[in-house]
């Protein structure tokens, strides 16, 4: 099989019929064998109703419905575990990713050999200070501190190598660093294609201004993970470990102190009304801690994590 297209969706009945029947024009005018995995994630209007009459009639339709909304990347996490082609595309359901791109897409993976190719969309149909300002501002934050030189971390319409998706694990929020997750599994050959947007022609946008927050807060983790996720003792035993040399250090002097004024018959100097007493003390106290921290890390990295936190009602 050629494609698999992966389409996250809430609450867009909409625009569903539409969508497909211009992904199943494209496809079949380019002659590319695939199939559409539409993740329903809790949606409270005719979404799933729709996918499964679509499904009825064209069979390279499936559809998983989760049992509330967990969000886009345990959507994709689901998807991703059962998708079949030698290329993926994820896209948005809400009509703003163009379909009409997926063939230049398939061709820059499979032709091109890139691992990821993701859209970018130079040209937005957003409002300025709610979603293109915090965007610019957020994509700058995300490539200087990953590394990853992509103008649109937030685009849906992304293309992948297959073994991408089965290598690489998405949880959390982390959908949006889908190219960093790879880069850092090893697929180094990403770039990014500049794609058409369009307004919402139907509904309501169901991310406001907070995911950009929320973008930033799994920045950081991405970053710290990273580097030290795998051996997590390389930064909270190194941390714990100097904290607790400077702690004991300190109390050390703080003794000898005590014991050479003794020497000289001066008396009355009690060693708990130095603040060192209490700054030493404070840091082999917190020296220690993130050193267990470091080696509870170690531990959990050992065992194995699950990320499948959703549950799903219903697959199609």
């Amino acid at each position: 099989m050629n494609l698999s297209i992966v389409i996250p969706l809430l609450n867009e009945e909409e625009s569903l019929e539409e969508l497909f029947t211009r992904i199943d024009h494209v496809c079949k005018t380019n002659g590319l064998s695939y199939e559409v995995w539409f993740i329903d994630d809790g949606s409270t209007d005719l979404s799933w109703s729709i996918i499964e009459n679509l499904k009825v009639q064209h069979p390279q339709i499936h559809g998983i419905k989760f049992s509330r909304n967990y969000g886009k990347s345990q959507a994709l996490h689901a998807a991703f575990e059962r998708v079949n082609g030698d290329v993926i595309i994820t896209m948005d359901a809400d009509l703003q990713d163009f379909p009409e791109e997926i063939p230049e897409l398939y061709k820059m993976v499979t032709e091109d050999q890139y691992d990821i190719v993701s859209g970018w969309k130079k040209k937005r149909f957003d409002n300025v200070m709610t979603k293109n300002i915090p965007s610019k501002l957020f994509n700058a934050a995300a490539r200087k501190v990953s590394g990853v030189y992509l103008h649109d971390f937030n685009c849906g319409l992304k293309a992948y190598k297959k073994q991408v998706v089965k290598s690489i694990d998405v949880y959390g929020d982390m959908h949006r660093y889908i190219p960093v997750l790879a880069a850092n599994a090893g697929f180094r050959k990403i770039t990014e294609k500049e794609v058409p947007h369009q307004a919402r022609p139907y509904g309501t946008s169901k991310f406001g201004t907070e995911r950009f927050v929320r973008g930033f807060l799994d920045l950081v983790t991405l970053w710290f993970v990273s580097r030290f996720g795998g051996r997590p003792m390389h930064f909270f035993g190194a941390v714990g470990t100097l904290m607790f040399i400077i702690g004991f250090l300190s109390a050390l002097w703080l003794g000898v102190s005590k014991l050479i004024d003794v020497a000289r018959g001066i008396y009355g100097h009690l060693i708990t009304n130095n603040p060192w007493f209490f700054i030493a003390l404070t840091m082999m106290l917190m020296g220690t801690l993130l050193f267990i921290a470091g080696f509870l890390g170690e531990m959990i990295i050992r065992t194995n994590r699950e990320h499948k936190n959703y549950n799903i009602d219903e697959v199609i």
